[in-house]
């Protein structure tokens, strides 16, 4: 998907940052053989640093530190450096930082980055503080809205979780430069151990295979709620992310689900959309990439979605055959919230129940309209009463005044009740006439 890369670019402008990719290189030194980099730094970059790595054969830790918080925190980044450096068994090196806000999190996985490009410190981590792991998230829990957040960017992690998303997406794929694939998933490792996301699921998008399986071997162990597989085209590409996933989290002890969902962005991929939503018990939801879809079909991607209609009805049907979820596209227009409400709504009527975000302002527009309407819940609410009375009176048939009520359309009350409590819009936990609607 090409629209998390939007995404990131689309927050530089507002910020007056270069967009990812476009940057200098930090890989790249004067002498690779002696100096190796990881971060950024520069008047326009927050919430990062920059780290040059130079190792030694003698001379202890020499550390420079460059900082616009030096006075306050110098002393106790020094520190973190002196201890991350040794946690990665260096004991001899000079290591200058520029630090430009970063948290400690940041700075570890900038100084791990770095140690690893100088072929060091293999097989060990600098891991950071964690903070106590959120229950686990529920199978059939509210996916609205998917929060992209790219996983290079470190100052979109801290406060993602106020904007109330239903989830957030560390992204190492479309979102991250090539050169920079090795210290994204080093940095997104910590971001999963170390920052509060609030309510949101804790979402990983790994990258293609067999590079998403060294995304795996980092960022499993810390847990993470589901994770995205970007390209998939066929069932076995699910199975074999499963069973690795199912491999790590057993050596690291991890006893709680860790769900995959299947991104498809190909022709190939939507034939075999059914095959895939099927290829496991563990599968909680579907998605399509619509940019990466129609550049497979060579035609425009436009407003109204004409050209990937079959595409999107044939996921939301192939979703629901196998009981799993179905969420769209994401809608790259940051500035047109109106279309983006009219996208959403066709969406919510088309199947879907939910779709990514690509900024914090589009979250209200996709809880708006994915929201039922409070008619609809009243109706519902009244078919679910008389439901319950006949199913009390011994009753097989379901009427609602002089109207006879088909099992499908109690069921799909019952759904959309349901749904209606998830998203707060009921007061209280009973299904029935005199159950309160939430207005607030």
């Amino acid at each position: 998907m090409r629209l998390a890369r939007r995404f990131s670019a689309g927050y530089a402008e507002e910020e007056g940052v270069s967009p990812v990719g476009t940057t200098e290189t930090v890989a790249t030194t004067t002498n690779l053989k002696t100096r190796f980099e990881a971060g950024r730094s520069g008047a326009d970059i927050r919430s990062d640093l920059r780290v040059i790595f130079e190792p030694r054969h003698a001379g202890a830790i020499e550390i420079e530190l460059q900082s616009r918080v030096a006075p306050y925190y110098g002393d106790s980044i020094r520190a973190q450096a002196q201890g991350v450096l040794a946690e990665l068994g260096i004991d001899h090196a000079r290591i200058a930082i520029q630090d430009e806000g970063a948290l400690p999190f940041v700075i570890a996985a900038r100084i791990e980055a770095a140690v690893r490009r100088a072929g060091l410190g293999q097989g060990l981590r600098a891991l950071p503080q964690s903070v106590p792991l959120p229950p686990p998230s529920a199978r059939d829990r509210l996916r609205r809205s998917r929060l992209y957040l790219p996983g290079s960017e470190p100052k979109y992690f801290i406060n993602a979780g106020l904007h109330a998303p239903d989830a957030i997406i560390l992204d190492l794929e479309d979102a991250v430069h090539p050169a920079e694939k090795d210290a994204a998933r080093i940095l997104v490792r910590n971001a999963l151990r170390a920052v509060d996301f609030g309510a949101a699921e804790r979402m990983v998008r790994i990258n293609q295979l067999p590079l998403g399986y060294e995304d795996l071997e980092e960022v499993v162990p810390e847990a993470p709620d589901l994770v995205l597989i970007p390209k998939v085209e066929h069932a076995e590409q699910i199975l074999a992310v499963e069973e690795r996933v199912k491999e790590i989290a057993a050596r690291c002890q991890i006893d709680r689900p860790i769900w995959p969902m299947a991104i498809l962005e190909s022709a190939l991929g939507i034939e075999n959309a059914l095959a895939i939503a099927g290829a496991s018990e563990r599968m909680v939801a579907m998605s399509i990439g619509l940019e990466d879809y129609t550049a497979d079909l060579g035609v425009v991607k436009t407003a109204e979605g004409r050209e990937s209609i079959y595409a999107r009805t044939r996921l939301v049907n192939a979703a629901h055959a196998a009981h799993i979820q179905a969420s769209d596209s994401v809608y790259s227009d940051v500035g047109d919230l109106e279309g983006l409400g009219r996208w959403a709504e066709s969406a919510r009527a088309l199947g879907f129940e939910g779709m990514g975000c690509v900024h914090p302002l589009q979250i209200p527009v996709i809880h708006q309209a994915f929201a039922p309407a409070q008619a609809d819940i009243e109706k519902a609410l009244k078919i679910v009463a008389a439901f319950e009375e006949a199913q009390q009176r011994g009753l097989g048939v379901v009427s609602l005044g002089s109207k006879m009520i088909d099992p499908p359309v109690v069921q799909r009350a019952l759904k959309l009740v349901e749904r209606a409590r998830q998203m707060g819009l009921l007061r209280s936990g009973k299904t029935s006439t005199t159950e309160s609607l939430d207005t607030t």
